[in-house]
C-alpha cells in the first residue's frame, strides 16, 4: 500500500498537494418564488420607465426622416449613425457641453464645500439651536428650481428688485455674470440636500471615537479635520456624482432665466439644446443629443469615482 507524500514540519504534518480540495457548497435558496415576488414590482417599474425608453431613444437616433420630392411625405428610414455625425458636427451643442462643465467644476466644490461646512456645525456641539439652523439650511431645497430661479431672478433685474443700489451697478444677468447668476441659484437650492446627506453620516459614526480623540487632548478642529471628514468620504463621494449627474442635466434654472436675460439662449446648455431641437421637430437628433449627454454623463461620474477610490486606497 501507498502513502500520499507529506511535508513534515516543526507545526505538524502538511496535507499533499493531490489530496482533494472539498468544494463549498452553496447555501439552498428556501423560497425562490418569495424573492421573485419581491423583486418584480421593482424589475417592472425599473423596465418600463427607464430600460424601454432609454432602449428606445438609442433606436429613435438610428433613424433619419426621408422625403419623395420638396412636399412628398416624410417617413423615417434607419439611418445608422448619421445622426450622431451631425452631433459632433453641431458646435453649438459642444459649446453648452462646455459652459456646464465650467459650471460644475466651480459651482459643485463651493456647494459641496459650504453643505460639508453646514453638516459639520450642525454636528458641533459648540452650536446652539440646531433644530433652527437644520432647517433654515434645508428649506430652499423645499423651494422649487422654477420658483426659486423666478425669486431670484426678480432679485437680479435692475428695474425690480429691491437691491437697486446693487443691480444698478453690477449687472448679473449680463452674458458674463449669467452663468455665475444661475450657480448661485442652484447652490442656494441644493446646499441643504448635500448637507442632509453628509449630517446623516456624521449622525451614525460612533460617539466612542469622539471621546477617544478628546482624551488625546483632539479640539473639535482636530477632530472634524481628521476623523469626521475621513469616515464621512463615502457621502461625500456619493453627493459628488449626484452632482456631476445634476450639473449636466441643467435646465430648469436656465430656462427660466431667458425671461430675464437675453444672454441665455436656447442652445444654453445641453438639455436645452435637446429640448429645443425636439420642438422643430427633429426627434431623432434630438435623441442622438440624448444619447451622446447620457454617455459623458456616464464618462464623467466613472472617472470621479475611479479617482476618488485611488485617492482612498492610497490615503
Amino acid at each position: 500500500m501507498t502513502t500520499s507524500p507529506s511535508i513534515a514540519g516543526t507545526a505538524g504534518t502538511v496535507a499533499a498537494p493531490d489530496a482533494p480540495v472539498q468544494k463549498r457548497k452553496r447555501p439552498r435558496v428556501q423560497n425562490p418564488w418569495a424573492i421573485v415576488a419581491f423583486v418584480s414590482p421593482f424589475a417592472l417599474v425599473f423596465t418600463l420607465f427607464y430600460v424601454i425608453p432609454i432602449g428606445y431613444a438609442v433606436w429613435q437616433s438610428l433613424l433619419v426622416v426621408e422625403r419623395e420630392g420638396t412636399f412628398g411625405e416624410a417617413r423615417e428610414v434607419f439611418g445608422g449613425f448619421a445622426q450622431y455625425a451631425l452631433v459632433f458636427q453641431n458646435a453649438e451643442f459642444w459649446s453648452s457641453v462646455g459652459r456646464v462643465f465650467l459650471f460644475g467644476v466651480v459651482q459643485v466644490p463651493v456647494m459641496l464645500g459650504l453643505a460639508l461646512l453646514f453638516a459639520l456645525l450642525l454636528d458641533s456641539p459648540l452650536l446652539r439651536g440646531k433644530k433652527f439652523f437644520r432647517l433654515a439650511f434645508f428649506v430652499p431645497y423645499a423651494v422649487p428650481g422654477v420658483i426659486a430661479a423666478i425669486m431670484w431672478g426678480f432679485l437680479y433685474s435692475p428695474n425690480l428688485s429691491p437691491f437697486e443700489a446693487v443691480t444698478s451697478q453690477v449687472d448679473f444677468l449680463s452674458s458674463d455674470l449669467v452663468l455665475w447668476s444661475i450657480a448661485n441659484v442652484v447652490t442656494w437650492v441644493f446646499v441643504g440636500y448635500n448637507m442632509l446627506i453628509i449630517y446623516s453620516t456624521l449622525l451614525a459614526i460612533p460617539g466612542d471615537i469622539y471621546e477617544a480623540a478628546r482624551l488625546d487632548g483632539a479640539g473639535q478642529a482636530r477632530i472634524a479635520w481628521s476623523i469626521k471628514i475621513p469616515l464621512i468620504r463615502p457621502a461625500l463621494v456619493l453627493t459628488g456624482v449626484l452632482s456631476i449627474i445634476g450639473t449636466l442635466q441643467l435646465l430648469a434654472e436656465p430656462q427660466t432665466f431667458r425671461a430675464f436675460s437675453s444672454a441665455v439662449t436656447s442652445s444654453y446648455t445641453p438639455n436645452m439644446t435637446i429640448y429645443a431641437t425636439s420642438s422643430i421637430p427633429n426627434v431623432s437628433l434630438a435623441a442622438a443629443f440624448s444619447v451622446v449627454l447620457a454617455l459623458a454623463t456616464f464618462v464623467l461620474s466613472f472617472t470621479f469615482l475611479r479617482i476618488t477610490r485611488r485617492k482612498a486606497a492610497a490615503s
